[in-house]
């Protein structure tokens, strides 16, 4: 083939959007029981290990736009895990915080991770953990390259 570069099994970015969709997949099951979708399930977990966000931090955090994730923190209030308020020292700035309802929840969602490494077959003492411990660094070294781009 003359373009080589646009063959499917030579993009780097193929192999990551195939992992993320088959993550998705394996968390729906347990995420369907808490009635949440997997983008809320991230905000989610923001909130609970940060405590209150403003949507733009949330945003952030997430490396979404404010105008994706708006509507899910408003289907998110709607559904009672939490709530928006307008800052009082900066009215432009929406203060995030979870309801006891979103905070209960913590306790459900606690299992989520140990699941999800069960359904790799992977045990949390296994030379596997630090196999993935190591992947996950270089993932995140590469986002810190990928959000350079933009700067």
């Amino acid at each position: 083939m003359a373009y080589e570069q646009l063959k499917l099994e030579n993009q780097l970015c193929f192999p990551f959007y195939a992992v993320s969709r088959l993550i998705t997949r394996a968390y729906q099951d347990d995420l369907e029981a808490l009635g949440i979708t997997y983008p809320q399930y991230l905000v989610m977990l923001v909130l609970w290990e940060k405590g209150e966000r403003t949507v733009n931090e949330i945003a952030d955090e997430l490396i979404l736009n404010t105008n994706t994730i708006t509507p899910l923190l408003k289907r998110m209030e709607s559904m009672n895990l939490l709530t928006r308020v307008s800052s009082k020292i900066d009215q432009r700035k929406v203060i995030i915080s979870l309801t006891p309802m979103g905070k209960d929840m913590r306790e459900h969602a606690a299992e989520i991770p140990l699941r999800f490494m069960q359904k790799l077959k992977i045990e949390p003492t296994e030379p596997q953990l630090k196999e993935l411990n190591q992947l996950k660094t270089q993932l995140n070294e590469l986002i810190t390259l990928l959000r350079n781009i933009d700067k």
